[in-house]
């Protein structure tokens, strides 16, 4: 994608009239493409009703936590922000569409920040997470940041948690030292790069 160490999925669905099956994980084929395992120590899903607008979530580094992030019912506008403090790319996002047809699936690694758009009545969303929920540990951004601009395409006010209607800026996460050091994610991917498969 757009956005380095972040990447659309799309997978090969065997179709016939019984409807459909694909693979949405593969451990294996990911590692590979990515030079390093992602292992999985968490599985996690959201129910939204339509419009409701979820995000900008990352991780503190350490521990970080990079999501396998897949629609298994309705539709969301998904879309992934560099916010890693000196990276070549900081601030550059990409959106997605994603749905339960399509089975197309988004990895989102360590220091990246991520959120949707419900676009359906009881979208229901799956996260892989590499590691176990630490209290204390996420990282809200403003997902309507004007720094950002990003392209939400609302139709109406979003449905927000009072945690994400209320979150920092991204200016404010940079001086406060929330946000990951571009080195210091590339450091964590490169001991995962070193960790047995």
């Amino acid at each position: 994608m757009a956005v380095p160490d972040a990447y659309h999925i799309t997978p090969h669905q065997l179709r016939d009239e019984r409807g459909s099956f694909y693979e949405s994980f593969r451990h294996d084929r990911l590692a590979e493409e990515l030079g390093r395992p992602v292992p999985v120590a968490q599985v996690n899903y959201s129910v939204s009703r339509r419009s409701t607008l979820r995000g900008l979530h990352g991780t503190l580094l350490p521990p970080g936590q990079a999501k396998v992030v897949c629609v298994v019912r309705g539709a969301v506008l998904d879309i992934v922000v560099d916010l890693r403090v000196g990276s070549p790319t900081w601030g550059v996002h990409e959106a997605n569409w994603l749905s339960a047809e399509s089975g197309d699936t988004l990895f989102v690694a360590e220091g990246l920040v991520h959120g949707f758009l419900a676009l359906t009545d009881d979208t229901c969303v799956s996260y892989l997470c590499s590691t176990e929920f630490v209290p204390g540990t996420q990282v809200d951004i403003d997902p309507f940041d004007p720094g950002l601009d990003l392209p939400w395409r609302l139709s109406e006010a979003p449905l927000m948690s009072r945690k994400d209607a209320s979150a920092m800026s991204v200016a404010e996460a940079r001086d406060t030292g929330v946000l990951a050091r571009y080195e210091d994610c590339l450091a964590h991917y490169e001991a995962l790069r070193r960790t047995p498969r």
